[in-house]
C-alpha cells in the first residue's frame, strides 16, 4: 500500500483506541461497564443496532454474494420491520422495565435457574463461534494487502478490539459504533463512484443497470415456494421474521444495545430506526457488489479472484487443465465485452442479448469448473472464493488514498460487529453464569473486574474459532447459518415464557434442548444418511433439503410443541 493508505489506516485505528480508552474512564460499575447506566440517546442507540449487524462480513461477504447472484440477498430481511414492530409491542417494554442486565434473567424468574444458564450457554456458543466468523473477513482482505499470514492478522486485529473493549466497556462500543458507520457510510459511496467514473464514458447508469439486468443480478424478489432455496420472498417474510425475532428479541447482543437507552419509548425507536434504514443500506452494499459485477465486465476478470491459488495446483496435470480453463475464459471474456458494450450502450437487441446470456452460462461454468479443480488439488469437497472478490477489486482499482478508507471501513465494520459481541458475551458470562453460579456473593468491583477477564477470554475463543472458519465458504452465510442452528431453539423458550402460562420449567428446559437436537439432525441428514448407509435415512433427505434460513421456524415450534407436550405431563403425573 502506499503511505497515504496507511496513514488513514493507522489514524482510524489510533482514534478508535484513544476515544475507548477516553470514554473507558467513565464505565468505573458493573452497571455503566455493561448497560452504560442506562443512559444512551436512542439515536446513537439505533446505530450502534445497525454497527453491530454491519460487519465487516457485510462488506466483504455480501458484495462477493452479490457480484455472484444480484440482489437475491436483500430477502434475507424482508421479515426485519415485522419483527421490529413485534419486539417493540412484546419483549422491549418488558425488558425495559424489568431491570434486568440480559435477556435469560427473565428466564429463571418465569421457570427456574438451569432454563435460564442452558439459554446462556446456547448464546454463549453461539455468539463466540459467530463473532469469529466477524474476525476471518477482514482478515481476508489484509492478507491481501499486506501478505501477512491470516492467523497473525486476526490475533492482531482480535486482541486490539479486547483492549478498548475491555477498557471502554459497552459506553466505549456504542459512541465508536456511531463513528464507524459514518465511516462505512461514506465509504461505500467513495467505492460506488469510483466504479461508475472507471466504466467506459459512453455507459450510462440505465445501461449498467440493462447490462446487470440481463445477467441475472437485477432480480430481487424470488417467489420460488421451495424450502430448499435460502433467498426467497417466503423464506425472507416467513423464516427471517424467525430469525430476526430470535436476534432482536433473543441475542444478547442485540438485547444489550436496547437496554443502554433512556426510557422504553427510546428503545423502541432505536429498533425502529433500524427497520427503517437497513434494507437501504443492505441495497446499498448489495448495488456496489453488482456494480463491481458491471466493471469486470469492461476489465478482464480473473478466472478465480484469491491471488496466487493456482501456483498451489502441484500436479502437472490438474496444473495443464487450469491453464486451459484460464485460456477458454479470457477468450470467452473477449467476446462477451464486446456484447457488454453495446448493452450498456443500449445497441442491442434479442439476438445479442442471448448470446450475451449463453457467453455468461459458459463463464459460470469455467468458474465452477476451475473452483471444483483447487477444491480437488486442496482436497477439500469444495472450494469458494466468494470471500476474495470485493477485496480483489479494492486492491487492485481503487486509487490511493481511496484504497485506505475503504480498509479502514472494514475495520469499522468488524471492529464494531466484535466489541459489541465480546460486550455481550461478557455480560452474559458473568451475570448468569459466574455470579448466578459460582460466586454469588461479592462487591461490584469483584464482577467489574471478571467483566474484563471475561471479555479478553472470549476475545481469544473468538480468533480461534475465526482462524477455523476462514475457509467455510461465503461468510455471510457462515454467520447466518451459525445463528440459525441455535435461534429458532431459543426463541421457542421465550414464545414459551411469555405466550404459554402453562409451561413449566421441565418443558422450557428440555424444550430447548430439544429444538437444538431437531435442528442438528436436520443439518446433518446427508451425512448421516451416507455415513450409516441406512436407505430410509438416505430417502428423507432427499426429500428434506431444507435450507437453513427455516432452521428457525424448526427449532422454534420444536422448542413450543415439545414443552407444552412435557407441561401437559407434568401437570398430569401431579394430578395423579
Amino acid at each position: 500500500m502506499h503511505w497515504l493508505d496507511w496513514s488513514i489506516v493507522l489514524a482510524y485505528l489510533s482514534y478508535i483506541a484513544l476515544s475507548g480508552i477516553r470514554l473507558g474512564r467513565k464505565s468505573d460499575s458493573l452497571d455503566s461497564f455493561l448497560l452504560a447506566g442506562r443512559s444512551m440517546p436512542w439515536w446513537a442507540v439505533g446505530l450502534s443496532v445497525m454497527a453491530t449487524q454491519m460487519s465487516a462480513i457485510t462488506i466483504v461477504g455480501t458484495t462477493g454474494k452479490a457480484y455472484e447472484d444480484g440482489l437475491r440477498f436483500i430477502q434475507f430481511y424482508f421479515g426485519l420491520p415485522l419483527a421490529m414492530v413485534l419486539l417493540c409491542m412484546t419483549l422491549v417494554p418488558f425488558f425495559h422495565t424489568s431491570r434486568i442486565y440480559t435477556a435469560y434473567e427473565y428466564l429463571e424468574r418465569r421457570f427456574d435457574a438451569k432454563t435460564r444458564t442452558l439459554a446462556g450457554l446456547v448464546f454463549l456458543l453461539s455468539r463466540g463461534l459467530s463473532c469469529g466468523v466477524v474476525i476471518a473477513a477482514p482478515s481476508v482482505i489484509l492478507s491481501i494487502v499486506l501478505g501477512w499470514n491470516e492467523l497473525l492478522i486476526i490475533l492482531s486485529m482480535g486482541l486490539t478490539t479486547v483492549l478498548y473493549t475491555m477498557i471502554g466497556g459497552v459506553t466505549a462500543v456504542t459512541w465508536t459504533d456511531v463513528r464507524q458507520m459514518i465511516i462505512i457510510f461514506c465509504s461505500l459511496i467513495a467505492c460506488a463512484s469510483v466504479i461508475y467514473l472507471s466504466l467506459p464514458d459512453s455507459v450510462t447508469i440505465s445501461g449498467a443497470a440493462v447490462l446487470a439486468a440481463a445477467s441475472g443480478k437485477m432480480t430481487a424478489v424470488d417467489f420460488n415456494p421451495s424450502f430448499s432455496e435460502t433467498y426467497t420472498f417466503w423464506s425472507g417474510m416467513l423464516a427471517g421474521t424467525f430469525l430476526m425475532l430470535s436476534y432482536f428479541g433473543c441475542d444478547q447482543s442485540q438485547v444489550q444495545r436496547y437496554l443502554t437507552a433512556r426510557s422504553v419509548d427510546e428503545s423502541k425507536l432505536s429498533l425502529l430506526m433500524s427497520a427503517v434504514l437497513k434494507i437501504p443500506l443492505q441495497l446499498l452494499v448489495l448495488g456496489l457488489g453488482v456494480s463491481v459485477f458491471v466493471y469486470y465486465q469492461f476489465q478482464a476478470p480473473p478466472l478465480v479472484f484469491e491471488p496466487g491459488v493456482a501456483t498451489q495446483i502441484t500436479d502437472p496435470a490438474q496444473r495443464s487443465n487450469y491453464a486451459g480453463l484460464e485460456r477458454n475464459f479470457q477468450q470467452n471474456w473477449m467476446e462477451k465485452r464486446k456484447l457488454a458494450k453495446q448493452l450498456g450502450e443500449g445497441k442491442s437487441g434479442q439476438q445479442q442479448i442471448a448470446r450475451f446470456n449463453s457467453l455468461h452460462a459458459r463463464e459460470i461454468e469455467l468458474r465452477r469448473e476451475a473452483l471444483g479443480l483447487l477444491a480437488k488439488s486442496k482436497n477439500q469437497s469444495e472450494y469458494s472464493d466468494v470471500n476474495y472478490i470485493f477485496p480483489k477489486f479494492i486492491t487492485t482499482v481503487l486509487p490511493v488514498g481511496m484504497l485506505g478508507l475503504m480498509i479502514a471501513a472494514i475495520f469499522a465494520a468488524a471492529m464494531s460487529s466484535v466489541s459489541s459481541e465480546l460486550s455481550a458475551l461478557a455480560s452474559t458470562s458473568v451475570i448468569d453464569v459466574y455470579k448466578r453460579h459460582i460466586h454469588p456473593e461479592d462487591e461490584d468491583s469483584h464482577y467489574l473486574r471478571a467483566a474484563r477477564l471475561l471479555t479478553l477470554f472470549w476475545g481469544l475463543f473468538a480468533c480461534g474459532a475465526a482462524y477455523y472458519a476462514r475457509n467455510l465458504g461465503a461468510l455471510i452465510e457462515v454467520v447466518n447459518r451459525f445463528g440459525s442452528f441455535f435461534y429458532g431453539a431459543l426463541l421457542g423458550v421465550f414464545v414459551l415464557a411469555l405466550g404459554f402460562k402453562r409451561a413449566n420449567s421441565a418443558g422450557a428446559f428440555y424444550g430447548l434442548i430439544s429444538g437444538v437436537l431437531v435442528v442438528s439432525v436436520f443439518d446433518n441428514l446427508p451425512w448421516l444418511a451416507s455415513s450409516t448407509g441406512s436407505t430410509a435415512l438416505l430417502t428423507l433427505s432427499e426429500h428434506s433439503r431444507i435450507s437453513f434460513l427455516w432452521y428457525n421456524v424448526i427449532g422454534a415450534v420444536t422448542v413450543v410443541l415439545v414443552g407444552l407436550l412435557i407441561s401437559a405431563a407434568g401437570r398430569r403425573d401431579h394430578a395423579a
